[in-house]
């Protein structure tokens, strides 16, 4: 039975049911659940993303009208939010469409530049949590093509345009989160919650007329390679069960974690940060170029070029692949200083791109200057900061070196054994202050001795900055490592989910003193600030440092522990958010 044209938009639900109880088109046969798959198979099928490394992310809708401003006031918070922070009324929000007519819009120049920077795929807000869809939906008017005086698909050329140039292609799709059709999810837990009469109903009724339709036809009608999921607000197993059976449309689709009722999907997508040692699982790190990922206009901390390139080797030393966000405006432009930044990262790829795409993570736990990736018996070194006295020392390298080369232009250098470990000669300056990349080629598989902090030679461990494995907050203002003294530090430490961690190796048991070095930035309010340092997983070592003099450097004992001989790990961490703090280094004193 087929349901008429008028009559989906009125009655979805029968359709939706009737098409459950259907049977799947017949590319359907191939299908293989992921939760059942081999592990050759799940290889095959992940083959492609994990040898890209790099993608495009595209956050485009309505919000780019307002731009971040609601009746002449600049709106907190990131710029495709701006339906739910300023509270807007559903009918006004969608007012803003008869504005969206992006003129502009060239799909082929968006998709030249991507494939330029170095970037193999490409993933589109096909729906946000505004509800509104940038193709021509059939159950809902609210989209690009009834909606707004351009009138026309928006996806359908991306996806020429991807075919054309041989970029893979997803899309975004909110299937909880909808702030204009009835019933849709808010950004609220508890379900029921909303700001506008306009936006009352049932959610099941939404999720069967609105999400599993537009999921259905955007898996039916576009080639694309990504469904990317968003935020389960109020998805349980019961209803994210409803949508999964419409992945049998595409087989070969890789998913990501965030549909809800605990499935993981293929990837998980750490937000705005990078795991501070990656993760045991395919993952995709997930950032803005500014601070918002739809267009807001007034946006212009931009990160820098050098920011953007040593995040995307930090993100593969570590085995993860970086989607990296662009908002194009209401006309249909990319703003000149994401194209900038693109071009300047595309140049660098250029060079250096055979160290990023088809590599693996670092077989190294940690290493001073830099980061590294692996792949087809080399290694590739890409150093950030410079050896002074010229040598770059490989800790813990056991193979043989058959060869080492500047990637940039070939120049062979010198490799010598010194103290035990591997020592490249390097030229007296730096070639590329983005991030040097040296190729080294060994003899057989990569073997590591790997190296630890230890005690020094009055028995004491001192855990430093520069040896730390920071992990960023995915949410409000970053930590920035500093340099005083000739010493690092973190500073702006601000956020709770923010930390530091140490793994070392104690040669000596016995009884220690934990004593933090840390200060305040400043503290007008005097409330309290919790710091708490936690050993091998046990119990947490808190203190309130909110007492702490501001700009002086203090130490800060947090008791005792007993400390086995062997490999420890020690974590670091803010439990209140509040003023600004810094820390320069943890020490463990023996206590003899």
């Amino acid at each position: 039975m087929q349901c008429p044209a008028r009559l989906r938009l009125v009655v979805p639900l029968v359709c939706s049911t009737l098409f459950l109880a259907g049977s799947l088109p017949a590319a359907a046969a191939e299908w293989i659940d992921p939760e059942k798959e081999t592990v050759e198979q799940r290889d095959a099928r992940m083959a492609w993303w994990r040898e890209a490394k790099f993608g495009l992310f595209i956050h485009w809708g309505v919000y780019a009208v307002p731009a971040g401003t609601y009746h002449g006031e600049q709106i907190k918070g990131i710029g495709e939010w701006i339906m739910l922070r300023g509270k807007i009324p559903v009918a006004e929000y969608k007012a803003y469409a008869q504005e969206f007519n992006p003129v502009m819009y060239d799909p082929e120049a968006w998709v030249r530049l991507a494939k330029a920077a170095g970037m193999k795929y490409i993933v589109i807000t096909s729906k946000h949590h505004d509800g509104f869809a940038l193709y021509d939906s059939k159950v809902s008017d609210w989209d690009v093509v009834d909606a707004t005086p351009y009138g026309k698909d928006l996806l359908r050329p991306l996806e020429q345009a991807c075919k054309k140039h041989g970029i893979k292609l997803g899309f975004y799709y909110s299937q909880a989160q909808d702030w204009t059709h009835p019933g849709g999810a808010k950004a609220s837990r508890k379900e029921g919650e909303f700001w506008d009469e306009a936006q009352k109903g049932d959610f099941d009724h939404y999720l069967k007329s609105i999400a599993y339709p537009q999921v259905e036809e955007i898996l039916g009608q576009y080639d694309i390679d990504v469904l990317w999921w968003d935020t389960p607000v109020w998805m349980t197993k019961e209803r994210a069960d409803l949508l999964r059976p419409l992945l049998k449309l595409k087989p070969g689709l890789i998913t990501n974690n965030r549909l809800g009722g605990d499935y993981k999907g293929d990837m998980s997508t750490p937000e705005q940060k990078i795991p501070a040692t990656g993760l045991d699982y395919d993952w995709e790190s997930c950032m803005t170029m500014n601070d918002t990922w739809g267009y807001k206009s007034y946006d212009n901390n931009w990160k820098s070029t050098e920011t953007l390139v040593r995040n995307l080797i930090d993100i593969a030393s570590k085995g993860g692949n970086f989607l990296l966000n662009i908002g194009p405006t209401a006309q249909g432009e990319i703003p000149a200083p994401s194209i900038e930044r693109l071009e300047a990262v595309g140049k660098w790829m250029a060079v250096n791109g055979e160290s990023i795409h088809g590599s693996s993570a670092s077989p190294f736990r940690k290493l001073p200057w830099g980061r590294c990736t692996q792949k087809d018996g080399k290694l590739y070194l890409h150093v950030f900061e410079w050896p002074a006295g010229g040598g770059l020392v490989v800790p813990g390298l056991r193979n043989s070196i058959k060869s080492a080369r500047l990637l940039a232009d070939g120049t062979r250098l010198d490799c010598v054994r010194g103290g035990g470990d591997w020592v490249i000669q390097l030229p007296a300056t730096m070639p590329d202050p983005l991030a040097t990349v040296i190729a080294v080629e060994i003899d057989g598989a990569v073997a590591i001795d790997h190296q630890y902090l230890s005690n020094a030679a009055d028995g004491g461990i001192a855990l430093e900055i520069k040896t730390a494995d920071i992990e960023q907050p995915s949410y409000g203002e970053k930590m920035q490592v500093g340099r005083a003294d000739g010493q690092e530090y973190i500073g702006n430490w601000k956020e709770r989910d923010a930390s530091l961690s140490w793994e070392f190796k104690n040669v000596r048991s016995g009884t220690y003193k934990i004593v933090a070095e840390l200060r305040l930035a400043n503290n007008p309010s005097g409330k309290e600030l919790m710091f708490d340092l936690q050993l091998d997983g046990g119990e947490k070592l808190g203190k309130n440092v909110a007492g702490l003099p501001v700009g002086q450097w203090s130490d800060v004992e947090f008791g005792t522990v007993e400390l086995s001989e062997g490999v420890h790990t020690l974590l670091a961490k803010r439990r209140t958010v509040g003023p600004a703090l810094d820390a320069r280094r943890i020490r463990l004193v023996p206590q003899l």
